[in-house]
């Protein structure tokens, strides 16, 4: 997977720096002749995208076959080790809440995947 941020300049859209390419660049080395290739292309904001968080899934998914949790316990997990979790009250009761991915911003949402690499790099697994 490929997640970048490109630039338009004068009329062009390139590479914000070369570490860019050159991740575009490897990726590309690996795609098989004939391959297709799924494009999600999204304005960049203050929120995690919708690329971002399929990545954490993905992460998520694949450190929960390779643990042996299911997908939900590995997600709390990866959140926990994000700091992706508040107290909250409620009716008097102080409630520990875990915050969605889909209100991360994108700061947040890099804790996540970088929890993920720190967990996979812990166990000696490679995230594809």
């Amino acid at each position: 997977m490929f997640i970048g941020t490109l630039v338009k300049q004068n009329s062009k859209i390139g590479y914000v720096d070369t570490k860019e390419k050159l991740l575009y660049d490897i990726f590309i080395s690996k795609v098989q002749e004939g391959e297709q290739l799924e494009i999600f292309v999204c304005r960049k904001g203050v929120k995690a995208s919708v690329a971002q968080i399929s990545k954490v899934h993905a992460s998520i998914r694949e450190l929960s076959v390779e643990l042996g949790f299911t997908f939900a316990d590995m997600k709390l997990v990866v959140k926990e080790k994000a700091g992706l979790f508040y107290e909250a009250e409620d009716e008097g009761n102080i409630k520990v809440v875990c915050k969605s991915f889909a209100e991360c911003s994108k700061e947040e949402i890099t804790l996540a995947i970088e929890a993920c690499k720190q967990i996979a790099q812990d166990n000696n697994i490679i995230l594809e």
